[in-house]
């Protein structure tokens, strides 16, 4: 019933798509065709649908004389072209508004661009079209570039299909970089074949991008080479590139060496608790989330937009699950530490906002006597420690082990951004996960602060 296709921009998704619908509003798609076919083209607004209309009327456009006089193309407020052989047909292009579509019967419909259309509108257009399908035993074909992030609707066609769906995700691996030929080449196999760009033209973009960083790169990260990152570059607090240069093979990782910093984000009732390891010495950093027990990681990714990451990171040892309903903090800070091997931190870091659960927690996991620093997720500690971290990360004081955890964290934490310019740590949406990345911004702004304060030296005491 369903098609779905991801594949980077310019590889002929559009007049694919287009072709099909040609094929359709002419009968020849089905060997048995329905009289009065109907082809849907939706996307973000007019303008955009009115591409893959151009591919229709362009095909028109090459038949011979007397098969063109079948067509009737309307260019006016309605932009309609209607076929009067083989029982009919019609194909127009819809705004991206649901009840535009409500009472259609369409036997074909193509979204273009899924990935770029409004949430609620956009939600609700699928919607009503996909309604309608099941009126005649319609089909759709749903096509974009990438979305920025899993809890897309378009990323949720991918990573869930309900029966009765096909997908194909051309979509190279994460964390490669950008001028990697052979990936650009899994998001754009048409470059070898002639169509789109060209694999030269798609390498010296992408080292043209990565000199001048920002939205530039995430732009082409996300339309070239169809990777799920996110192109919000005014308050995002790091981007993928620039957080992906402190990523290192386990095996090159700095050893643990000098004070160990413990930073802490304590989750709420049915939040994740994090806790980041920052050793400033040799710049080591480790990061691990717990999560209660229930719901279980399956369900509890599915509602928070994700489909199976977070049993994803449990498998890798980066996600743990401890209590039933909520995280037991005495507990789960005994266990964090145990994750040091006998290794006592010089300091605790977490949010003042918890100070009488973490007293507790530290009287419970015997952490009594660790000194324990409050700081505030505000305009005044949050901006500080903000910009520690974004110091510490540029100049290349972070080394850390590939991890999801922190990938995804990341992915989803943002910057508000005061008249005076301070930045606090936020969400990029309601549903993602950022403990992780509060909790490791919390230990390097730490150790930024204890590598910038002078050492005391020993006074000679004369006898």
């Amino acid at each position: 019933m369903i098609g779905v296709l991801s594949i980077g921009r310019g590889n002929g998704k559009t007049a694919l798509s287009a072709g099909l619908a040609f094929a359709e509003l002419v009968g020849a798609l089905q060997e048995a065709p329905q009289p009065r076919r109907e082809i849907l083209f939706a996307a973000r607004n007019r303008d955009q649908a009115r591409n893959a209309f151009n591919f229709l009327t362009g095909y028109i456009a090459a038949l011979p004389e007397t098969d063109q006089a079948q067509f009737i193309i309307r260019r006016g407020s309605k932009l309609e072209v209607e076929f009067e052989g083989n029982g009919g047909g019609l194909a127009r292009v819809i705004a991206a508004d649901g009840k535009s579509v409500l009472g259609g019967a369409p036997t074909l419909a193509i979204m273009d661009e899924r990935a770029a259309w409004p949430r609620d509108k956009g939600d609700e257009l699928e919607n009503a079209i996909l309604s309608g399908l099941g009126k005649r035993d319609g089909r759709a074909l749903i096509i974009s570039t990438s979305a920025p992030d899993d809890a897309n609707t378009f990323s949720r066609w991918l990573d869930e299909p309900p029966p009765g769906t096909y997908t194909q995700e051309h979509r190279p691996p994460f964390g490669l970089p950008a001028d990697d030929l052979e990936s650009l080449l899994i998001a754009n196999p048409g470059a070898v074949e002639g169509i789109g760009a060209t694999p030269d033209w798609l390498v010296s973009q992408a080292r043209r991008v990565i000199a001048r960083g920002g939205s530039a790169l995430s732009s082409f990260r996300v339309l070239n080479r169809n990777e799920r990152v996110s192109t919000e570059d005014r308050s995002v607090l790091v981007t993928v590139d620039e957080w992906l240069s402190a990523e290192v093979d386990p095996d090159q990782l700095p050893p643990r060496e000098g004070a160990c910093i413990l930073g802490i984000d304590l989750g709420g009732s049915r939040s994740m608790s994090a806790a980041a390891f920052y050793w400033p010495e040799t710049g080591r950093l480790e990061a691990l989330g717990t999560f209660p027990a229930v719901p279980s990681l399956l369900d509890r990714g599915a509602a928070d937009g994700v489909s199976g990451r977070y049993v994803e990171m449990h498998e890798r040892g980066e996600l743990s699950v401890m209590g039933e309903a909520t995280v037991p903090p005495g507990p789960w800070l005994a266990e964090i530490v145990r994750h040091l091997d006998g290794i006592t931190p010089a300091c605790i870091v977490g949010d003042r906002f918890r100070h009488a659960e973490f007293s507790e927690a530290m009287q419970a996991a015997g952490l009594a006597r660790v000194p324990f620093i409050w700081r505030g997720f505000g305009w005044k500690d949050g901006a500080e420690d903000v910009e520690r971290f974004r110091r510490a990360l540029f100049d290349g004081e972070i080394k850390v082990a590939p991890s999801l955890l922190l990938r995804f964290a990341f992915a989803d934490a943002i910057t508000l951004v005061d008249p005076a310019g301070n930045h606090k740590l936020a969400k990029a949406r309601s549903l993602g996960r950022i403990d992780a990345a509060a909790a490791t911004i919390l230990a390097v702004a730490q150790g930024a602060r204890m590598k910038a304060t002078p050492q005391r030296k020993a006074r000679a005491v004369w006898l």
